[in-house]
């Protein structure tokens, strides 16, 4: 009694290329992407990888920022002062920045199938570099380039930023410039006042340090997923300079690409194509006790490897309702019937979270739907055959030598 087993796989690799960043006259689009892979060598780290090349501050001191779990990107994007800073000049019309630093959302859209999840972003740093109308010495009488600089602003120097803003470990300075970077935990204004007058001053770009929040992609779909999240810039807006150093864009928008690219394989082992359905104890116990079987069977082991959801199914040489007839090699009859199930691994449960413990399967193409709590790597799992005693009543017929055999096709497939 022979059923043939044969496993198909469904699944896409999907690629994507894009600029880095795009600019025009009012918005600036930065490209942010992540990509999960799952890696057979550390199967329990589920989550995306920031491909994102690292520029600016963070792409030069990558630790400094790596404290805080930010990346950073540096962004062509220039303030300048539109009347001079004085020292009795009110908060928003010196030297002042606001970052959003909360978690602001945006939906990413899988661009085949349309389906969507979640991604969080902050602004947890930012840096560029002042330059004056001339040199702090002469703005300050004050020899000495880190001395003036220091001397120009009220209460502490540059490199000390105001609350709730955090000094970056390096900074650096010229006659006329002075390149920082701060941190922004809170979303308020980080403001200095100037000692002396400075009658101009324009800050030369716009280096930013970010945090993802990326969702499970064990529960995604493979393929990639785009959105946006776009931040007004300018006074009063998302990224605030305040009244006087105005910017020369009006907008900064983050484009975030996420590639899921999925596992889903079988290993079934050598001779496990070609099922024998036999009774408990083989056939001799039938044959020397003369008690028929109550039913006839066999577990089939194989190795899953799975990262993502799949479905489960069969098709059949020989239709039956919700199982898979065989046929007398002899009568042609197709009176006997076997039916399926699988058990898996713990850590893959159906969608309701229950364990996969012989769950039957069916002919239904949008089969049983399963989920891995984690990368599953060749984990073992039984295919179950059974053909139940009813039907063995009429295949076992005194004097009547039968053979059944019938072709099963069971069915992975990983676009659910």
């Amino acid at each position: 009694m022979v059923s043939a087993v044969r496993k198909c796989l469904k699944n896409s690799v999907f690629c994507f290329c894009g600029g880095l960043l795009s600019t025009s006259a009012a918005a600036i689009t930065q490209e942010l992407r992540a990509t999960y892979v799952p890696d057979p060598a550390n199967p329990q780290n589920n989550g995306f990888i920031n491909q994102t090349p690292q520029s600016g501050y963070c792409g030069q001191y990558p630790n400094d920022c790596r404290r805080y779990d930010l990346m950073g990107v540096s962004l062509p994007m220039r303030f300048s002062s539109v009347q001079a800073i004085r020292p009795e000049s009110a908060e928003r019309d010196g030297a002042t920045f606001k970052m959003p630093a909360q978690w602001r959302s945006l939906t990413v859209r899988n661009i085949v199938t349309g389906e969507t999840q979640t991604v969080e972003m902050r602004i947890g740093g930012f840096g560029t570099r002042y330059v004056l109308s001339d040199t702090a010495s002469n703005l300050t009488g004050v020899s000495g380039e880190y001395e003036a600089h220091n001397a120009l602003w009220a209460r502490s120097g540059w490199h000390v930023p105001p609350r709730p803003c955090e000094p970056g470990a390096m900074s650096s300075y010229g006659p006329n410039y002075f390149r920082f970077f701060w941190f922004t935990p809170a979303e308020n204004l980080c403001s200095k006042q100037s000692a002396f007058v400075i009658p101009w001053m324009s800050y030369d770009y716009l280096d930013v340090a970010y945090e993802l929040r990326t969702p499970n992609p064990l529960g995604m779909s493979a393929g990639i997923y785009a959105g946006e999240l776009t931040y007004g810039v300018g006074s009063g807006q998302d990224i605030d300079t305040g009244n006087n150093l105005l910017p020369d864009t009006s907008s900064l928008t983050f484009r975030v690409l996420l590639d899921v690219q999925h596992v889903l394989k079988v290993d079934i082992p050598p001779g496990g194509n070609k099922v024998a359905l036999v009774p408990q104890g083989g056939w001799q116990a039938w044959l020397q006790q003369g008690s028929k079987p109550t039913r006839l069977f066999r577990d089939q082991t194989f190795n899953i490897s799975a990262s993502s959801r799949f479905k489960m199914h069969f098709e059949c040489e020989h239709a039956a309702v919700g199982a898979c007839a065989l046929r007398d090699t002899l009568s042609g009859a197709t009176d006997a019937q076997v039916f399926l199930s699988v058990s898996l691994p713990d850590s893959i449960s159906d969608i309701a979270g229950q364990p996969v413990k012989r769950r039957p399967l069916s002919n239904n193409p949008d089969g049983v739907a399963f989920q891995p709590s984690s990368f599953m790597q060749r984990a073992p799992a039984t295919l179950h055959f059974e053909i139940p005693g009813v039907y063995v009543e009429q295949m076992l017929q005194p004097g009547k030598g039968k053979r059944y055999v019938g072709n099963v096709t069971v069915i992975w497939d990983s676009e659910v």
